[in-house]
């Protein structure tokens, strides 16, 4: 992976405690920068499963309020009970070849806007806004 170096200017106290724990915990100054500055970034998408991977890496340029519309957003009540309907026919063993790839399908749209929501949501808390719990979002 390549590099790019970057000057920046850093408080002394900052930079203080920085060096105190890099050698507290025997790493140089530059690794402790480094696991500082990822700490402090934004949510990592690419460790997401790949199917999702375009879906989530664009929230990175949506403003708040588009975020917020996903945080909040509620899945489709029609979409939410065939779901579970094809769920408990699962569990029954009674779902015909066309009903699994429905629910293959209804899972994989489930997965994606739950993904979505909390990316949304991980987002918004990093920009500094107080993101309340799922269940109330």
């Amino acid at each position: 992976m390549s590099a790019i170096e970057v000057v920046l200017p850093v408080p002394e106290d900052l930079y203080m405690r920085l060096e105190q724990t890099a050698q507290a915990t025997q790493q140089s100054l530059t690794e402790m920068l480094l696991r500082a500055v990822r700490a402090g970034s934004p949510p990592e998408w690419s460790q997401t499963p790949a199917p999702f991977q375009a879906d989530i890496a664009a929230l990175d340029r949506l403003d708040d309020d588009s975020l917020w519309k996903i945080a909040r957003g509620q899945r489709n009540a029609a979409d939410a009970a065939l779901l579970a309907d094809l769920l408990e026919r699962n569990a029954d063993d009674l779902l015909s070849a066309e009903e699994r790839l429905k629910l293959d399908a209804q899972v994989l749209e489930a997965d994606r806007f739950m993904l979505r929501k909390a990316h949304a949501a991980a987002l918004l808390q990093w920009r500094g806004h107080a993101v309340p719990p799922f269940e109330r979002l």
